[in-house]
């Protein structure tokens, strides 16, 4: 049977009809020209017996008259060795779909949205940039089955080699997690990530500076007269008091304050986990409040920028503060909760319900239920306590401490 009847010229030639029509091309390759112009490249042939159609591709995007020759040439080596060209075609898209939807990257989106369920919407944002910007390049387009130990160790050193050791530690984990859900969900049969212990580069510790109890008077002498902005000595104050997070406290809101049930609700989207957060307010911490809102109360943000009021102040204004007050590598912001934690254990008060007001994460959700609903009331007479203890450091006053409690 001639072949290669057709050209190039022929084609662009080619105008439509009322009706489809076929120009071949020989060995069963045909072009269809449909009514509205489309030009289609068809292979007829027999398999089993029976007469069957190729679709092989189209020549208006870009499927050439060599192109759909050569897929003419290898179903015919198919049909010789008994293989029937579509069912084999089928059979490559399918494989050509399994390795783009099991690509690192689209496993890792699936799994960021099913265990991202879970977390706060800013924290699922986050954790999916860190993988776009540091497993992704590397790893995103590769099939989960075909990544190997050292790939994964490639994408670690590189990000070691800028010096971010701590991120290199939350990338390994969250790569390692990408790879569990794969074979939880039958797209993988090894974790390549879980050969990786004991690789990652450790710096030395250097625990956040925290004033000791015996320097405290003095830091709330100095705070008390801090000649710079009346907003910034407020909100040392109030961290002192509250011992929230610098992000919590910089992040606060008018509207979150109760002053009739002195109470803070922070919502959960600005906290390290799924559920708002209360902060019994003492009257040391109401009195800062109000002696606030004069200042700020206009704003819907508790401390604006002066720069921009729709934004917080800095995360370093708090701390360029102590530093004028001199107390720099002595004491930093977040160095106000260790504090906080060790008077109050020291003091007696229950560890569970001092973790609670730390606001650390409570992984067990019964637990988490039973200290939201539960332990309110302690906190609140440990808030109280707390905010006479302060103010008793700053003037002659005395404290009397609790007795410890039984555990």
């Amino acid at each position: 049977m001639p072949t290669d009847k057709l050209t190039d010229s022929k084609i662009r030639q080619a105008k439509p009809a009322d009706k489809p029509y076929k120009l071949f091309d020989g060995g069963g390759l045909f072009l269809l020209i449909t009514p509205e112009g489309t030009k289609l490249w068809r292979l007829k042939y027999r398999f089993g017996g029976k007469e069957k159609l190729l679709a092989i591709g189209s020549y208006d995007k870009g499927f050439s008259l060599k192109k759909a020759r050569e897929e003419r040439d290898k179903a015919r080596d198919q049909l010789v060795i008994g293989v029937d060209p579509s069912a084999a075609k089928k059979e490559e898209k399918k494989t050509a779909r399994e390795q783009t939807e099991n690509t690192f990257r689209a496993i890792a989106m699936d799994w960021s949205k099913t265990y991202g369920a879970r977390w706060s919407e800013s924290h699922r944002r986050q954790v999916v940039a860190s993988l776009e910007a540091d497993a992704f390049p590397a790893l995103g387009g590769l099939p989960i089955k075909e990544i190997t130990p050292p790939m994964v160790l490639e994408v670690i050193r590189a990000v070691e080699a800028r010096g971010a050791l701590d991120v290199a530690s939350r990338v390994l984990q969250r790569t390692g997690s990408v790879f569990r859900f794969a074979i939880q969900t039958g797209k993988a049969a090894y974790n390549p990530a879980a050969d990786m212990q004991g690789v990652l580069k450790t710096r030395k510790v250097e625990h956040r500076a925290a004033i000791s109890r015996a320097k405290l008077p003095e830091l709330l002498k100095k705070v008390d007269t801090y000649t710079g902005d009346p907003v910034t000595r407020i909100g040392l104050k109030l961290v002192m008091l509250t011992f929230v997070r610098s992000g919590e406290l910089r992040g606060a809101r008018w509207g979150e304050f109760d002053f009739d049930q002195k109470e803070w609700r922070i919502p959960a989207e600005r906290m390290k986990m799924r559920s708002a957060h209360i902060v019994p307010l003492s009257s040391q911490a109401l009195s800062a409040l109000e002696e606030l809102q004069p200042l700020t109360g206009q704003y819907d943000l508790v401390f604006p920028s002066q720069l921009n009021p729709d934004k917080p102040i800095s995360e370093n204004t708090l701390l360029y503060a102590l530093y004028r007050l001199g107390y720099h590598k002595r004491a930093t912001v977040h160095g106000f909760r260790a504090l906080a934690s060790t008077i109050l254990n020291e003091t007696g008060f229950r560890p569970d319900v001092i973790e609670r007001q730390l606001a650390h994460v409570e992984r067990n959700k019964v637990r988490a239920a039973y200290h939201r609903s539960e332990y309110l009331e302690e906190r609140r007479k440990m808030m109280d306590w707390w905010g006479a203890f302060i103010e008793s450091m700053g003037s002659d006053q005395k404290v009397v401490p609790l007795r410890r409690q039984p555990a």
